[in-house]
């Protein structure tokens, strides 16, 4: 993977001898092509930030989301997986493109893009985040359950005591993995300003008019950002196990 990744650049510049690279406009020997380097890395704050408070927004509601369905009520079971299919349907595009455009107009409630972006993230990453949560909880054996109901401890007390210690293990994984895909999901939020790496990039491309070199430092740029992100789940994954 190391090597691939080390070819890449070779690989690229190498795929149409017809193309005249220019890399001298993300050169950090010229002074433009570091001022468009600090211009474009600026953006990767704002799209480590974003998909951070995304995926812990996403987390809370995808767990209280799937709790319902656990407590064996038809009706409650009825309205998580309405909810689940619903917001698994819109695309994330349009997601964010109406609480941004057209919540105003039918509430009159008006949010900036970045609260924008981070609501519409949230929402659609909760519907997967309950599927998490509510595979991860019946994963644990009934009796877990049963012994909890033994000890004299209601529903919340043994789901808190007896059964989310054991059923993290199983969603811890799956969560990590999940983060990987707010990451590269919010690249979709520079469609209503928000600047990040995205967003950076297209404006970049407009003043330079050299895509093909800011769109393939782009890939390197949440490409990097996503090994670290993979690294470090996969070394979660192998302390769980």
């Amino acid at each position: 993977m190391k090597k691939l990744i080390l070819l890449l650049p070779l690989i690229l510049t190498s795929c149409n001898s017809n193309h005249e690279w220019a890399w001298y406009v993300l050169s950090p020997d010229k002074v433009n092509g570091l001022t468009n380097l600090k211009f474009l890395l600026s953006g990767m704050g704002v799209t480590i930030y974003i998909s951070f408070i995304s995926i812990f927004i996403s987390m809370i509601l995808g767990f209280v989301v799937a709790i319902p369905s656990l407590a064996k009520n038809k009706f409650l079971t009825y309205i998580n997986i309405s909810y689940v299919e619903i917001v698994r349907a819109v695309p994330l595009l349009v997601l964010i493109l109406w609480i941004y455009y057209g919540l105003p107009i039918v509430t009159g409630l008006s949010f900036s893009p970045f609260l924008s972006g981070i609501i519409a993230l949230s929402i659609s990453e909760s519907a997967f985040q309950a599927e998490i949560f509510r595979a991860g909880i019946n994963s644990i054996k009934k009796s877990q359950w049963e012994a909890g109901s033994s000890l004299g401890l209601n529903f919340i007390k043994r789901l808190r005591l007896v059964i989310l210690p054991q059923a993290i293990k199983n969603i811890l994984p799956a969560l990590g993995n999940q983060f990987v895909y707010v990451l590269k999901m919010s690249s979709l939020v520079s469609i209503i300003g928000i600047a990040d790496l995205t967003r950076k990039a297209n404006e970049l491309v407009v003043t330079t008019y050299r895509p093909l070199e800011i769109y393939t430092f782009l890939i390197f740029e949440y490409l990097f950002l996503i090994l670290i992100v993979s690294y470090f789940v996969r070394k979660l994954e192998r302390k769980l196990k």
